[in-house]
């Protein structure tokens, strides 16, 4: 059987990022909306009734964009009104305030945001290399399970004053794991993980601190 176009992808990808484990920082990347009317989630009620949510006011957004570090669990997030190129460029400066001596590679998917010649020439000037993943494959990202698992405990089931102490709940959730807690969160720990010899190689060149 012939490998699919996905399966190249992920080879190239995988080899790309060989290539460079040993002098950067490997960053995966990506964003979450958070809403005020929250996600329903199964909930206790009395035998016979139906649970209630209370909701009020009107509906409000932010984007959250994030970043995991591959090798050492550490997290960045920045809150974001929007989901434009601009936006994630104050997220690239944000990236690199984080980590300011080392090249980093930054994996991510081809929103258009992502791939704006906005970010592109910044991400350059920032010495950001970006690594993109296979199209539509979102089950490829860490960052999508460190979603869903602070929607499940933050966002689940209730409603908040406002948007903001939404935002700052969840990221605040997100930062209190340790970076073993966020790695295994995040699918990073598995031996299925379809990225662990890079992330070993990672560990292998670590600084030391």
């Amino acid at each position: 059987m012939y490998p699919t176009w996905s399966k190249k992808k992920k080879r190239r990808v995988r080899r790309r990022l060989h290539r460079i484990a040993a002098r950067s920082v490997v960053l995966v990347e990506d964003e979450t909306d958070l809403l005020l009317f929250p996600p329903l989630r199964a909930a206790w009620s009395q035998l016979g009734e139906q649970s209630r949510v209370v909701l009020s006011g009107r509906n409000a957004k932010r984007v959250l964009f994030g970043a995991l570090n591959l090798g050492s669990g550490e997290r960045v997030f920045v809150r974001r009104e929007r989901h434009s190129a601009n936006d994630f460029c104050q997220f690239l400066r944000a990236v690199r305030i984080r980590y300011p001596a080392r090249p980093i590679a930054l994996v991510l998917d081809e929103d258009p945001s992502h791939t704006a010649q906005q970010s592109r020439r910044l991400a350059a000037e920032l010495d950001i290399e970006f690594v993109f993943l296979p199209h539509r494959s979102p089950e490829l990202n860490p960052m999508e399970s460190l979603w869903r698992h602070g929607k499940q405990k933050v966002c689940a089931d209730r409603q908040y004053r406002d948007i903001v102490e939404e935002a700052m709940a969840f990221v605040h959730l997100l930062n209190s794991l340790s970076d073993e807690q966020a790695l295994t969160t995040a699918g990073v720990m598995s031996e299925a993980f379809w990225l662990r010899q890079v992330r070993a190689k990672l560990l292998r060149y670590a600084p030391e601190s």
